[in-house]
């Protein structure tokens, strides 16, 4: 154990409060969003008498978890397995809290929770939005532990009672951009506490600001051009949407064959020139938070000149993509959520990727080739049923950054949470469980409890020393009995 980490330790143990009336799990949380959910969350756990631990890996992270004792991980990338190896045997830790199941960091200590048998909860953005949050066990999207069966959705959904539907706090655009502006600057600020850290994002934080300001200099001729392009699909006869999404998003470099959106671009653009009928369009809307370093509409426009389709395709790229799906002839996602908001308003979809919403029933399950030819729409039935699963056992109320949307969402994490048990054990074979990453079914609530070591009691109350303060003094190791 490091000299800087001792008396940290020392403190943290003299403090600790007495656990014997409190919860028996522990509970060690990683990398959240930028914001103060974790915090948040950590804090409401340890008020009903659990063990809540932390890991920090740059300042970022420490500027929103102003619990003191938590843990700065400053080593390397390979000696990770080991280091959290350790940590969860001498913390007797019984679930870990994430969000996100793709980052490496994550990746290795989901794997290493597999092996141990440590639930896993993963959070993620909604698949239905906006207002709601994914969370579910073992992981999400492409590792998500729900069932592929649409028989299992309609009989699931027969049971369960009518969705709750209430108004949601969310975010805009600006208050989500100065919170991650503020962690970026903390990230950056304390980078030297942290040189062997590397994101988990293709780019610095740095490169993408200088995107972002590109793209705020050039918003008003993009939508300019946006205007044009809106009252040309205006007039279109039958047209198909491809919604690009984030050439950085997980679920394109790790949930789908083509690592990137050019080798989806050029997929979607060359299937639809030799296979689509001539008298329809391809529609490409941009993304909304697109950071502006790679010009889509120029590599699209050139995509399309090299099929010569170029006057069949047009680019999008402000507005709100339910106008443009409101006279849709189908969908091209690899798997984006806004499949969702196609499938809701009857719209065929295809999916190119893994998609929790793709089913038979949903989505086309031929080639992209016939899609072309003779796009089906949802059955509407099991949309409904399928949406219904999802709210009751997928995704939660609320909201990531508003305050009052960040309440009910702590709310609704804790019940989800402290039940500890996979919600549709045995519906899914293990043969798919191990195909899919996700660990083994968590210790259901009830079970005899694991020992809580000395000095690792209950969390102490925000309002202690701030998140960067607490990342300077925090133990670079973690604490040994």
């Amino acid at each position: 154990m490091s000299q800087r980490a001792q008396p940290v330790l020392a403190r943290q143990r003299a403090s600790a409060p007495a656990t014997a009336d409190a919860g028996d799990r522990n509970f060690l949380f990683l990398q959240g969003l930028a914001g103060p959910f974790f915090e948040k969350l950590g804090a409401a756990l340890a008020a009903r008498g659990h063990g809540v631990h932390r890991v920090n890996f740059h300042g970022g992270d420490a500027l929103f978890w102003r619990h003191p004792g938590a843990i700065a991980y400053r080593g390397r990338a390979a000696d990770w397995p080991g280091f959290l190896s350790r940590l969860l045997a001498v913390r007797a830790i019984t679930d870990i809290v994430l969000f996100g199941d793709c980052r490496p960091l994550h990746r290795v200590a989901i794997a290493i929770a597999r092996e141990r048998g440590v639930c896993v909860h993963v959070f993620e953005e909604g698949y239905l939005r906006p207002g709601w949050v994914t969370l579910e066990q073992g992981g999400v999207n492409g590792h998500s532990p729900l069932p592929r069966d649409p028989a299992w959705f309609l009989a699931e959904a027969a049971r369960l009672p009518p969705v709750e539907e209430r108004p949601v706090a969310v975010a805009s655009f600006a208050e989500r951009a100065r919170i991650n502006f503020r962690y970026s600057l903390a990230y950056l600020a304390t980078a030297w506490a942290f040189p062997r850290y590397r994101t988990h994002r293709p780019w610095h934080p740095l490169h993408e600001y200088v995107g972002w300001t590109g793209r705020a200099l050039g918003r008003a001729a993009a939508q300019a051009r946006a205007r044009a392009a809106a009252r040309v699909i205006g007039a279109l006869g039958a047209f198909f949407v491809l919604p690009l999404q984030l050439d950085s998003d997980s679920q394109v470099r790790q949930h789908s064959p083509f690592g990137g959106m050019a080798p989806a671009i050029l997929r979607v653009v060359s299937s639809f020139a030799r296979h689509a009928p001539r008298d329809t369009t391809l529609v490409v809307k941009e993304h909304p938070l697109d950071n502006g370093l790679t010009n889509w509409r120029r590599l699209v426009s050139e995509t399309a000149l090299q099929f010569g389709v170029a006057d069949r395709v047009v680019y999008l790229e402000d507005g709100a993509l339910q106008a443009v799906l409101n006279g849709a002839s189908g969908m091209v996602t690899i798997n984006s959520t806004s499949g969702t908001h196609a499938l809701a308003l009857s719209v065929p979809v295809i999916t190119l990727g893994r998609a929790v919403y793709d089913l038979a029933g949903l989505t086309c399950q031929g080639g992209l080739e016939d899609f072309w030819r003779a796009p089906r729409p949802p059955d509407p039935e099991l949309f409904a049923a399928f949406r219904k699963v999802l709210s009751h056992h997928s995704l939660l109320r609320g909201d990531f950054f508003t305050e009052s949307g960040t309440a009910l969402l702590v709310a609704g994490a804790l019940g989800r949470i402290e039940a500890g048990r996979p919600l549709w054990s045995g519906q899914r074979a293990m043969a798919e469980l191990m195909v899919s990453g996700a660990p083994p079914a968590c210790r259901p609530a009830g079970d005899p409890a694991r020992p809580r070591p000395p000095g690792t009691g209950r969390a102490a109350q925000p309002g202690m020393a701030g998140g960067l303060r607490a990342m300077t003094e925090a133990p670079a190791c973690p604490a040994m009995p």
